[in-house]
């Protein structure tokens, strides 16, 4: 495809000359689109076009420039949007308190950070600090990139090329808890890191029960038991957390992508008072500078209280039913040999293709009708869906219609499967 306007042409210069090479020759193979506006669940292009964003990495639950954020955001940044660190500060108390107001009963000691993986880093340095050493993740993981989250990320692609990472990391598989149970089982203390739906895994569902018995294997073990909600929590699934559709507490939950409201990149973790002991003896222990500034603090809060307020759990509860069973009709119909499962809860939705290529397709069809999904990094074959709660009928109607456009164009593209492989 040729890049369209001028402003797209110099974009892509500076991309190539500043930023990534690898990134703009992807841009180059779809038009270099460039976004440059967006609002609710539509983001537009320099040349006025719009798409419909069910895309974004899980992060627009609230969807784009949510009032409700923009206002508290647009406020703290007129009055006091860094502070010095030295002084009290009471954005950060109130958006610990909103956050903590709508944990698991249990978790009220809140470190925020700046994004998930450094969620994820606290919550290893925070069983450091009390002598365990030793971490568990499950096998398609996704916890991030920097050095500890990488080593419980367990995909050879993204580990290779930065060993060694940290030692003494088990990968076992996910929602095989006797699997868990035989590596806690050894006698040493150890750190379970697992989410309650793997998202970049390829929207993996575990069995019913499988949190539970995590739990009560931590218990029994007296392991330290960590759950990723970074991109599962704060209604995404259809429920404020993955950990309330089995009723656990965790020891510390990871905190991230919607708690950002969609304006303002922000991530936490929130733990018992146990777990967060170290903490509480030395505030300088673990520590950032732009850490819980002002203006992503309000952010937080904002959108704590806008996902409460607009009842958007419930919102995305029944949309992702509604989107399931409608992406399920459309792909089995249209294209049932090119799809192996559509799967999902809430707004954490996948579709399976039987080859990496068929879900790139997918993925470029889906473009060229103006929507955006997100394939999955550990798990290729999957297009994921993450839309926001407050699409209208109407944008429901599009996404619904630009699939079955899409899976036409499949099937017509790929009448046997055999020339997808």
């Amino acid at each position: 495809m040729t890049v369209g306007t001028a402003s797209a042409r110099e974009t892509l210069r500076l991309y190539k000359l500043h930023l990534s090479r690898g990134r703009a020759r992807l841009a180059e193979m779809t038009g270099a689109v460039m976004e440059v506006s967006s609002s609710g669940a539509l983001v537009c292009d320099e040349s006025g076009g719009t798409y419909l964003d069910c895309g974004g990495y899980g992060v627009f639950l609230l969807g784009h420039r949510h009032p409700d954020v923009t206002a508290a955001v647009v406020d703290q940044i007129n009055r006091h949007p860094m502070s010095t660190k030295l002084l009290l500060e009471p954005t950060a108390a109130r958006a610990a308190h909103a956050l903590a107001e709508v944990a698991p009963a249990g978790l009220t000691r809140v470190h925020f950070v700046n994004s998930g993986a450094e969620a994820t880093e606290t919550a290893i340095k925070l069983a450091r600090a009390q002598g365990i050493t030793n971490l568990v993740s499950a096998k398609g993981g996704y916890h991030g990139k920097t050095m500890g989250a990488l080593s419980l990320t367990a995909n050879e692609v993204y580990q290779q090329p930065f060993r060694p990472l940290l030692p003494s990391v088990h990968h076992v598989p996910f929602g095989d808890a006797a699997a868990l149970g035989d590596v806690l089982a050894d006698g040493r203390d150890y750190c379970v890191v697992v989410e309650p739906v793997q998202g970049e895994g390829g929207v993996v569902v575990p069995p019913c029960g499988y949190l539970g018995e995590v739990a009560r294997l931590c218990r029994q073990h007296n392991a330290m038991f960590v759950l990723d909600e970074i991109q599962t929590g704060l209604g995404r699934l259809g429920s404020w957390w993955g950990a309330d559709r089995e009723a656990v507490t965790p020891d510390i939950m990871l905190v991230g992508k919607n708690l950002s409201g969609g304006v303002v990149p922000v991530a936490a973790i929130v733990a018992t008072e146990a777990a967060y002991k170290p903490f509480d003896r030395d505030p300088f222990l673990h520590s950032s500078t732009f850490a819980a500034s002002p203006v992503a603090m309000a952010a937080a809060a904002a959108a704590v209280k806008a996902i409460g307020e607009h009842d958007l759990v419930a919102a995305a509860a029944h949309l992702g039913a509604q989107l399931i069973d409608g992406l399920s009709e459309i792909m089995t119909t249209t294209c049932p040999h090119l799809v192996t499962e559509i799967r999902g809860v809430g707004l954490l939705i996948g579709i399976e293709m039987r080859h990496e290529q068929l879900a790139g397709d997918l993925v470029l069809e889906l473009l060229d009708r103006h929507v955006l999904v997100n394939h999955s990094l550990n798990a290729h074959t999957v297009v994921r869906l993450t839309p926001p709660a407050i699409m209208t009928s109407l944008q429901i109607c599009w996404l619904l219609e630009a699939f079955a456009d899409a899976a036409k164009a499949l099937a017509m593209r790929y009448p046997d499967l055999s020339r997808s492989a």
